[in-house]
């Protein structure tokens, strides 16, 4: 599995949504139920699955999947 996949697969399993759902629009205003409970398991399991520790501002700024893939690229994860 690569990056991209394990991303989009913590994605799913955080929002249970089918990986099609996933883009430029999905964020924390278009998405009902994306609250700070949800953000915290999102970011938990992206360290989790990616061996890193997400700075507090990082964490913050975890608020759309567009934002998510440009934080791990602050980490020197390949997408």
């Amino acid at each position: 599995m690569n990056n991209l996949e394990k991303l989009n697969n913590i994605f799913c399993e955080v929002f249970s949504v089918d990986v099609s759902a996933l883009g430029a629009g999905f964020d924390n205003k278009a998405i009902d139920g994306w609250d700070s409970v949800r953000q915290l398991s999102l970011t938990s399991a992206v360290e989790d699955a990616f061996d890193i520790m997400l700075d507090p501002e990082d964490i913050l700024e975890f608020t759309s999947y567009d934002n998510a893939k440009a934080i791990l690229g602050k980490y020197e994860i390949e997408l």
